[in-house]
Formats: structure tokens, C-alpha cells, sequence
């Protein structure tokens, strides 16, 4: 499978066959440029416009936006109910984690999540070996909550998305505080956007940084 990070909560993830899953597209008032971008599969993990912009996606993609289980072009995806903050949604609503089998992995994409689950909700997540988490606090969890989710669903590779960085026009916290605090992972930091995983290549708990452009 490979990996490549547009900025903010989107990444298109590509299995071995080609097909592709464009996650989380943002709209221009995000302050990252996002290209029209071929996909079978979009994914949004809530309404909001910097997670919504289904217009970026080219082609004829299935649009997945609510919890329930899924199969799309031999793709199996699941999607689970959490929140977009820490009063059971009444500041900002719901959010849906969405869960990939792709090429003998469980990615799970964490969209805005802005709680901790319960052990229910952990359990229908269950174990994931590549997770793509928020840290940037304010509108979701920080990078300390983003840590101890890795350790709750066991996660081999740990990407960070939606932080801080010189062109999203949001209030984020920046990167730097998780890579002091993540004193348990090896810290890979790529000069790219895309990252290839397998199944083999998991090994020992990393976390993984990208670069969007």
C-alpha cells in the first residue's frame, strides 16, 4: 500500500491492485492546495468543510460518510461512531472513524476525533496496525491523547495529521511537543509526502511524519 499526505486530515491510499481511497478532502479555505484527485473511494468522518470537499475527488468515487460496514471494489471498510469533542458531541457533533483492510492491514483514520473512546467503542475499533490521528488539540484530541489511543488500539506505525503547519489557516498546535513526548517510537521523519507500507514492513512501533509538499 502506499501513502501520500495532502495536508490537514487527507490522504489517498492506494492498494496493491490500484485502487484508491481518498480520505477526509479539504476545500480551499483550508489553506492547502488539493488538486483534482482520481479515487474510487472518498471517505469524510464528518460535514465539516475541511473534511467534506467531496468536488476534489475525480471519476465516479463511492462517497462513505456515516458509520456501517462497507465493501467497495473488494475493499472492506468500517466505519464507527465517536465524537468530534468531549462532551458526547454537543460542541461539535459526531465523528466517524473509518477502518481499511488494504493488503493485509488495518489503517484506520481517525478523522476529527476529539475524545478518548470507551472501552465499547475501542472494542469495535479493535487492534490497528497503521493509524492516522489528529494532534493539534483545539478542535480535537492533542498529541498527548493521540499517544495514549496508539497504546489503546495497539497501532504499529503512528502518522500525525492535522497540526500546525506554515499554510492551514487553522489554530493547531504544532508538531514538535508529540516528538519530544513520543519517547517509546522510533520517530521516522520522510522529506515526502508518501510513505509504501506492507504487512512485512510493520515492525516495531514508529511514528511516522510526512511531509505534504
Amino acid at each position: 500500500m502506499t501513502l501520500k499526505w495532502f495536508g490537514h486530515s487527507c490522504f489517498l491510499l492506494t492498494d496493491s491492485r490500484g485502487v484508491r481511497i481518498l480520505t477526509d478532502p479539504f476545500d480551499p479555505e483550508t489553506g492547502y492546495n488539493l488538486e483534482k484527485t482520481e479515487a474510487e473511494i472518498v471517505t469524510c468522518s464528518h460535514n465539516h468543510h475541511d473534511h467534506h470537499y467531496v468536488e476534489a475527488a475525480a471519476g465516479n468515487p463511492k462517497i462513505i460518510d456515516k458509520p456501517g460496514e462497507y465493501e467497495v471494489n473488494g475493499v472492506r471498510i468500517k466505519g464507527v461512531k465517536t465524537f468530534h469533542d468531549d462532551a458526547k458531541g454537543v460542541k461539535r457533533g459526531e465523528n466517524t472513524v473509518f477502518i481499511f483492510d488494504v493488503d493485509g492491514m488495518r489503517i484506520a483514520h481517525f478523522g476529527d476525533i476529539g475524545e478518548i473512546p470507551d472501552e465499547s467503542t475501542l472494542n469495535e475499533i479493535g487492534d490497528i496496525d497503521v493509524m492516522l490521528v489528529p494532534i493539534g488539540g483545539n478542535y480535537t484530541i492533542g498529541h498527548t491523547e493521540a499517544l495514549q489511543l496508539a497504546n489503546l488500539v495497539k497501532t504499529n506505525v503512528l502518522i500525525p495529521m492535522h497540526y500546525s503547519t506554515p499554510d492551514v489557516k487553522f489554530k493547531l498546535g504544532p508538531l514538535a511537543p508529540m516528538l519530544r513526548e513520543a519517547k517509546n517510537c522510533k520517530i521516522h521523519k520522510l522529506n515526502q509526502p508518501e510513505a509504501t507500507l506492507t504487512r512485512e514492513s510493520l515492525g516495531e512501533d514508529r511514528l511516522l511524519v510526512l511531509t505534504y509538499k
